[in-house]
């Protein structure tokens, strides 16, 4: 999962990633910047939370990330080479331990 992370932060460092539609509305709705989520994504401590290497939409995974501000946020991206936001949020308490493990 480390090389896994590496090359989507890779990605991010580059600026070679994109967001879908979905989640450029979500991150709107949830009122997440495309600043915050690139923080999240590059933050030292992110990490890969789940993977769904047989998601619908191709293979991808959810990372867990800090904003500079301490913000939690919950990113699901396609696996490398075509990295793409698939959906953004900020992880609920109530179902989230640590915000890592699901209740």
């Amino acid at each position: 999962m480390r090389e896994l992370l590496a090359a989507i932060q890779y990605a991010a460092r580059e600026g070679d990633y994109a967001f879908t539609p979905h989640a450029f509305q979500r991150a709107e709705e949830r009122d997440i910047t495309p600043t915050e989520v690139e923080e999240a994504l590059l933050a030292e401590n992110a990490e890969i939370i789940e993977n769904y290497p047989d998601d619908s939409r191709g293979p991808s995974c959810l990372i867990l990330g800090w904003t500079y501000l301490r913000r939690p946020i919950h990113i699901q991206v396609c696996y490398p080479p075509l990295v793409e936001v698939i959906t953004v949020y900020e992880p609920d308490k109530a179902k989230w331990r640590d915000f890592r493990i699901r209740s």
